[in-house]
């Protein structure tokens, strides 16, 4: 299951949509504090600062757990000013042309010798291309959105407030502990003579400045805990105390890693609370294993997931029109494509209700489900002995080595190359079942981990040619002008199966099957199944 996902915000009023559900309420709001606070408000939440970049804001006015206001939001998100003073945060926010003025410039650009008709071939050439292109937008920040798995979402429905409140914190805590994460090993900002390709240098930054908003439940009213943690485009840098802009491309290239470390995370924070155990299930063909609470029967997890229903029936039939239409099954990638035009089909509106009547309605469908009182259930389902936690000590040094391996050998059955993203993904899948004392003991393995499954696969990058000036490195001692994690992998396996397949595209004396045979076989109309009918 996906826990972390992002998406990319525009400057200007990209930010409405997180206040839309937020309910009137006094106060700021500690990110410890229960959501059971907002019980009986109709919405969620006033969304709280997070990061330790905040520190830096409002000549020290502002602190982590303060609560967001909307002015705060507008001066930081939609315009990339000082959410307290409106001073710049460095460069404003690049404003770029519409559509009809890029259009207007290329078509003055055109060669004036053209004849009339190359001239309106170029003309409707240009306009298609500029309108595809759509209307582009400077970044304003990016919305990385957490969610606990969905066993948990439904543990946490049903429960009792103190119970649900204790969720809420196990949540919170693997949230903020991830972001640390990212601002010790994904934030970067780029410095150099000149913007854009002048700017060479990937240097650090002091830390992120995020706001955290809470939601409850799906758009099809299903419960659905998650937060949106809405990190800003702008950062300080380290060395000169500079406002520039985030290095998009690490934020970009870590997002299946930070879902994976998170969902590791918020199950250690569960099972350290509650004592539950974790386990894989089974998923179908081409979707990887969902890790659940034991406890909780996949009978409840599926009664609440009514929006995913929708998608994968609005997918089906999408799917059933592909293949009618091309008489062959859709390829891996353009099933993607078509699950995300479902997702944009079966998208209700939001509907904004409170806790109270949300958590009525789910312990009632729960019961159904059971057969007895939810909230009876799930007490005895937090009844448990104190669990056996690993600490980075425990786990033996050669079992770190064989974990590497695996990993190298997982990566490689999905794809050619890789980066330390994807092994630090895979190292995170790795140990997903074991459960982990602290973040800072499961961090230490995941990084030992990629670290094995680094020596064990091939180098495709070539080292740097000289040594760096100390005033050009990291604290780490790399160089500020190669990417974080930017070194290319892959393994000596792989490009011996690529050297077979190159000398078997060059052997000429295979069976040869006629051109009218192969014509008459790829016409024919292909069921749902991949067999022809």
């Amino acid at each position: 299951m996906v826990t972390v996902s992002m998406r990319v915000m525009s400057a200007g009023d990209g930010y409405m949509y997180l206040l839309r559900t937020v309910a009137a309420a006094d106060g700021d709001r500690a990110l410890s504090t229960p959501l059971t606070r907002y019980y009986v408000e109709a919405g969620t939440p006033p969304g709280q600062w997070l990061g330790s970049g905040v520190a830096a804001l409002g000549k020290g006015q502002l602190a982590v757990g303060d609560r967001v206001s909307e002015a705060q939001l507008q001066l930081l998100v939609g315009m990339g000013r000082d959410p307290i003073t409106g001073d710049p945060l460095g460069h404003a926010f690049p404003a770029y042309k519409s559509v009809p003025e890029r259009i207007e410039a290329r078509i003055a650009d055109l060669d004036p010798s053209l004849s009339p008709g190359a001239k309106g071939e170029a003309v409707a050439r240009i306009e298609v291309e500029e309108t595809e292109r759509g209307k582009r937008r400077a970044v304003a920040g990016f919305d990385f959105t957490f969610s606990v798995p969905k066993s948990a979402s439904a543990l946490w429905a049903v429960a009792d407030a103190g119970t649900q409140a204790l969720i809420g914190e196990a949540h919170h805590a693997a949230v903020a502990e991830v972001v640390a994460f990212m601002e010790r090993e994904v934030a970067a900002t780029r410095s150099g003579a000149t913007a854009g390709d002048g700017a060479v240098a990937q240097v650090d930054v002091t830390g992120l400045v995020a706001t955290a908003f809470d939601h409850f439940d799906s758009r099809a009213g299903d419960p659905h805990l998650h937060t949106h943690v809405v990190i800003s485009n702008k950062v300080q840098t380290a060395f000169d105390g500079k406002w520039r802009s985030l290095d998009g491309r690490p934020m970009h290239a870590a997002v299946v890693a930070l879902s994976e470390l998170h969902e590791a995370v918020f199950a250690d924070h569960m099972t350290r609370t509650f004592g539950v155990e974790w386990e894989a299930r089974d998923m179908g063909r081409d979707r990887n294993p969902a890790w659940a609470i034991s406890s909780v029967p996949e009978e409840l997890v599926r009664e609440f997931s009514t929006r995913a229903r929708y998608i994968d029936a609005e997918k089906d039939r999408l799917i059933a029109e592909y293949v009618a239409r091309h008489g062959r099954q859709p390829s891996t990638a353009t099933i993607i494509k078509l699950r995300a035009q479902a997702t944009l089909a079966t998208r209700p509106e939001k509907e904004v209700r409170s806790m109270a009547d949300l958590t009525a309605e789910w312990r009632t469908r729960a019961t159904g489900v059971l057969g007895h009182d939810a909230t009876t259930w799930a007490r005895g389902v937090m009844d448990n002995d104190k669990p056996l936690l690993l600490r980075a000590d425990d786990v033996p040094l050669d079992a770190i080595g064989e974990l590497g391996q695996t990993v190298v050998e997982m990566v490689g059955e999905k794809r050619s190359t890789w980066r330390r993203w994807n092994l630090m993904a895979e190292a995170s899948r790795q140990t997903m079942g074991w459960r982990f004392a602290t973040m800072h003991d499961r961090e230490a393995v995941v990084g030992m981990i990629a670290d094995a499954a680094e020596q064990a696969s091939l180098r495709l990058t070539p080292p740097d040619l000289a040594t760096s000036p100390v005033a050009f490195r990291r604290a780490d001692g790399t160089s500020v002008f190669l990417p974080k994690h930017s070194t290319v992998f892959s393994s000596e396996l792989l490009l011996a199966a690529e050297d077979r397949l190159l000398d078997r595209s060059r052997t000429l004396t295979a069976p040869t099957v006629p051109l009218a045979t192969v014509e008459n076989v790829t016409t024919k109309p292909r069921s749902t199944d991949g067999e022809a009918c």
